[in-house]
């Protein structure tokens, strides 16, 4: 194994999946809320690396140019994204913290914590772009022990960075839950997810206007 390629191939997957979206804001909330988080982690870090594999063994410049594939999976994005944004909204402005916590911990089960994750996953046209296509036209230029290292060490970055955000944001519950900081949380992933949804369909638009 190519030690070198490994620790390139986990630096650049780290760039590709630290920078905040909806699938960190995901792992981020359900890490404070202490429901089913490391199920949420666990999910997530193996999207990643079914799309890292599928870009990196073959399947990036066949993803890429599918334009059917990639609108339907915008158009997905944008209107998941504006409802989780709202969610978020409707939160962090709940006249009871604590009871909004509850309830969503009641209807929140480790089915519905699985759905929610594989939809910031898959309805999320950056994970395509950054996973399938970027990671894999790089690492394609790769062969044999040097692909798979490469790989390895992308995939590693994907478990070592959601499986630490999940367990930090379940540690530093008591402090991020308490209401202000918790309402200031909310607020900031709502408004993030609405700025993803609006530049998702100005993207979108661009393409057919």
């Amino acid at each position: 194994m190519n030690i070198w390629l490994l620790l390139q191939g986990f630096g650049l997957g780290a760039s590709m999946i630290i920078p905040i979206g909806a699938q960190n804001a995901y792992v981020l909330n359900q890490g404070i809320k202490r429901n089913h988080h490391l199920t949420t982690a666990t999910v997530c870090s193996f999207l990643d690396i079914f799309f890292i594999s599928l870009g990196i063994f073959g399947g990036g410049a066949l993803l890429s140019q599918n334009e059917t594939l990639l609108t339907s999976v915008t158009l997905g994005g944008v209107v998941f994204l504006s409802f989780y944004g709202f969610l978020s909204f409707k939160s962090a402005f709940a006249h009871s913290n604590q009871t909004t916590t509850d309830s969503i911990k009641a209807i929140g089960g480790r089915r519905a914590v699985i759905v929610g994750a594989v939809a910031v996953s898959v309805l999320n046209p950056h994970l395509y772009l950054d996973t399938v296509v970027i990671l894999g036209s790089i690492g394609g230029q790769f062969e044999g022990p040097d692909r798979a290292s490469f790989a390895i060490g992308t995939m590693t970055a994907s478990f070592v960075w959601f499986y630490s955000l999940s367990l930090g944001a379940a540690k530093l519950a008591p402090t991020l839950s308490k209401p202000r900081v918790k309402q200031g949380i909310d607020i900031t992933i709502g408004l993030m997810m609405y700025v993803i949804a609006f530049l998702l369909a100005k993207e979108l638009a661009a393409t057919y206007w």
